[in-house]
């Protein structure tokens, strides 16, 4: 099977890769001019340079191809240009399916994110069918996925053949950026973690959710939206399980949201406005924090054979990870 892969060298996007290749896919990879293809040796294929933002110009990297998928995202908790995020992630999404429309590619897998459901505060456990509409969403990052979402479900509607794969929280080896999930592993390891709020997540095994992109080429049903997850954990049983990896003691103190907003506010305008970096909080991530990301994976279990695996085999190769890469302290 040729397949056109997008985010090819990013934290899910390079497992992806992977996981193709070694059921035999014959792979062309978009890449960025500015890309590091360190994590992608190993891998037959082509890589394409380009642009989400210009899909006209990888074109010729769809030409017979039999499927495309469609990883690449823009995710940030903060961003000085929203409309950036909203032109790569919806436009560009919108866009590459018109493409593969117009060149006659059969299947589309689109990696859509968790982060489109509705969630609640009291922790109830959602699915595909929980009912959500964009007014649900928090934040550019969410609203900009489920507006992407929205198109991808629009096509599948009009006939074309489109797979929703929604990760819950990823979590796994090669998080280079680091994702944001993958800043609070950073944090924790570098003992700049001294609080939480109670708040909760879904983890999952990043590499699980690779082999299921295999899977659902054969197996997924268009127009479905397939929730990948793994362990749903308040953070404060996230970070005891870090602790236990590591032994750097689990902080304590759980503070309230009106706490962590006020940091949150201060960080975005000193760190972010004024001294142009990424601010350490958010307000976008503490008015996430109010709702627990608690989700079930039973649709993907039963239709794609998706696994929900213990996530503490792929916390620990993770902390390794970071941790052989300078992202933190070596274990002493």
């Amino acid at each position: 099977m040729k397949v056109f892969l997008t985010g090819a060298t990013g934290f899910v996007g390079h497992h992806v890769a992977h996981a193709l290749a070694a059921q035999g896919a014959d792979l062309r990879m978009l890449v960025r001019k500015t890309s590091n293809l360190s994590h992608l040796e190993g891998i037959h294929g082509e890589t394409y340079i380009g642009d989400l933002a210009q899909p006209a110009s990888f074109r010729p990297a769809l030409e017979g191809c039999d499927a495309v998928v469609h990883v690449a995202a823009d995710y940030r908790l903060w961003i000085r240009d929203p409309q950036s995020m909203y032109r790569a992630n919806v436009d560009g999404t919108r866009d590459l399916l018109r493409l593969a429309r117009e060149m006659g590619v059969r299947r589309f897998v689109y990696t859509s994110s968790v982060a489109t459901m509705h969630f609640r505060t009291d922790g109830i456990i959602i699915n595909e069918d929980t009912p959500v509409s964009l007014a649900d969403m928090v934040g550019h990052y969410k609203r900009s996925k489920f507006m992407a979402e929205q198109q991808a479900i629009a096509a599948a509607q009009d006939g074309q053949d489109v797979i929703i794969l929604n990760p819950t929280t990823p979590i796994g080896p090669n998080d280079a950026k680091p994702t944001p999930t993958g800043r609070i592993f950073v944090d924790f390891l570098n003992g700049k973690f001294p609080a939480y709020m109670d708040t909760g997540l879904n983890l999952v095994d990043v590499c699980e959710v690779a082999r299921t992109h295999v899977t659902a080429l054969t197996q997924g049903k268009s127009g479905r939206r397939y929730i990948l997850g793994g362990e749903n954990l308040t953070l404060k049983q996230i970070l005891d399980k870090m602790s236990a990896i590591t032994g750097i003691p689990s902080p304590s103190m759980k503070i309230p949201f009106a706490v962590a907003a006020t940091y949150a506010f201060f960080e975005e305008w000193i760190t972010g406005r004024i001294r142009g970096r990424e601010p350490r909080a958010t307000l976008e991530e503490v008015r996430m924090g109010r709702k627990k990301m608690f989700a079930s994976s039973a649709r993907a279990q039963q239709e794609l054979g998706f696994r929900i695996l213990p996530v503490y085999p792929a916390m620990r190769a993770a902390i390794e990870w970071f941790r052989a890469n300078g992202y933190a302290p070596s274990k002493i």
